[in-house]
């Protein structure tokens, strides 16, 4: 053995060998030139677009013909209880003050309580009969033209990390979210616009702020854009003493400079993703402060859909959130994501309903039912939703019980509600089945993944084939995971 090689591993002993260190260095440099040429040929990135680095968002085409072009998620952060909204158990109401035969004596934020019927009445809505609560009649006047899904769960119970997986198909940080999947596929429609448009609560951003909206390991240019009716994006506007003739002639001139640099830099990815992104937001300038700009709604839109309510003002700034998302939507975006609800604050800024569920969510549900259900509305009204998949979801429910000594639910990842309706999707039906109490998923059990795969779906994306090569692994909004829903599908 050669002096001081005792302390080198097999494979280290094995390269002080000069035949062995010669056939191991020709093994990786074959590996390497293998690699090379995958790539090239695009084998390494199969499922994945091809993008010109120079027109990132052009509109792409599809891997089967679409249902929808566009997406508008309307994201109730705090997780709404489906036992209060659209999940109807008649048994809980029979066993309404005793306790759960066989239940968790703990749960997530202590000891558990007794079984507690709903806060709020449920009745018959629409031609279909859907039981739905009185505390959303707006949105429950839309049960014949949406598809419930009852039977979702998820990962994890904590209000974060449950956000990053309905948003990002993932627990931890650094996922891409899907709104940055879908156009990193698809592109957009509208080349003055972003492409992806995150619009917050009016009280705050979600608890997992922009993991919600961010690229994850996408290319950052796919990162959605995040501004509302009341924080529009900022530095848009002209400094002052510069005329808009003035401001075209600079981009002009700043436009030929890049495309004579771009010439002699011919192949740099990086450089032609940067100018672009400069590019789009010269031209945001013009376009973004014309679709911000709601002083043009007629006085019966902004009524219908709450925004001259006087006496609630976080229901106005909601409202006109509303209002924005529907513009953006007509103006060609390509997914809009609307949150209703900001961070932890024991329910007071979002449906987080622990102590106080009933007072809680009455004010919850003042600002966000009307403005909701007008929204998905004027969409069908404007023939929108023929082309516009709409999803209303949350990161997961509560539980049948109250916590013990107060008057609150706590966290479910077990079973819980959403609804999806617009391009593609059935109408006015119901699928998936929670226990007579409303605690787990026991009937077409479905998981995040599956929503997500269907959303895809309806885009004419295969979750299965939508891919991105990220430290050696083809990676997925799905996972390993995901069906579509085919029973809600028209």
């Amino acid at each position: 053995m050669k002096p001081g090689a005792e302390h080198l591993s097999v494979t280290g002993r094995h390269l002080l060998d000069r035949r062995d260190f010669f056939a191991r260095t020709a093994t990786g440099l074959g590996a390497v030139a293998l690699t090379q040429l995958l790539g090239a040929a695009g084998d390494l990135t199969r499922g994945g677009p091809v993008i010109d680095p120079a027109r990132p968002y052009a509109p792409r085409q599809p891997h089967h013909p679409a249902r929808a072009r566009n997406v508008l998620v309307i994201f109730c952060a705090g997780a709404v209880s489906q036992l209060e909204t659209f999940d109807y158990k008649p048994e809980l109401i029979r066993h309404d003050g005793t306790p759960l035969a066989g239940g968790p004596p703990v749960t997530f934020q202590g000891p558990s309580g007794n079984l507690a019927r709903p806060q709020y009445a449920f009745r018959p809505r629409g031609r279909s009969g859907k039981m739905v609560s009185d505390l959303v009649p707006h949105l429950g006047g839309l049960v014949d033209d949406v598809a419930f899904v009852h039977s979702l769960t998820s990962k994890t119970n904590t209000h974060g990390p449950a956000e990053n997986f309905l948003s990002t198909g993932f627990v931890p940080d650094g996922f891409p979210s899907i709104g940055a999947w879908v156009t990193y596929a698809l592109g957009s429609e509208n080349q003055d616009l972003p492409a992806f448009v995150a619009i917050p609560d009016p009280r705050g951003v979600p608890q997992a702020s922009v993991n919600n909206w961010g690229p994850g390991f996408l290319p950052a240019e796919f990162q959605g854009t995040s501004f509302s009716a009341k924080d529009p994006i900022r530095n848009l506007t002209l400094p002052e003493g510069v005329g808009p003739g003035a401001d075209r002639a600079a981009r002009d001139l700043l436009r030929e400079m890049n495309r004579r640099h771009l010439d002699r830099n011919e192949g740099d990815g990086a450089l032609a993703a940067r100018i672009a992104s400069h590019e789009l937001a010269a031209r945001m300038q013009l376009a973004v402060p014309g679709i911000s700009d709601l002083t043009t709604e007629p006085a019966h839109i902004l009524r219908a859909y709450g925004a001259d309510d006087s006496a609630n003002p976080l229901k106005v700034s909601f409202a006109r959130n509303c209002i924005l998302a529907r513009r953006l939507i007509e103006s060609g975006v390509r997914f809009v994501q609307l949150f209703n609800g900001a961070y932890a604050s024991g329910g007071e800024l979002n449906w987080d309903g622990h102590n106080k569920l009933k007072e809680q969510y009455d004010r919850h549900a003042a600002i966000m039912d009307q403005p909701a259900a007008a929204l998905i509305r004027d969409l069908g009204q404007r023939g929108l939703l023929d082309e516009t998949l709409v999803v209303w979801c949350t990161e997961f429910g509560r539980m049948p019980m109250f916590q013990k000594g107060v008057e609150g639910r706590d966290h479910n990842p077990d079973g819980f509600t959403c609804f999806l309706t617009g391009a593609g999707v059935r109408r006015g039906v119901s699928h998936g089945v929670t226990d007579e109490l409303g605690r787990r998923a026991v009937q077409d059990v479905l998981s995040i993944h599956d929503l997500n795969a269907t959303i895809l779906h309806l885009l004419g994306l295969d979750h299965e084939a939508l891919t991105f090569q990220h430290n050696g692994i083809s990676r997925r909004l799905t996972d390993v995971h995901g069906h579509v829903i085919r029973q809600i599908l028209a």
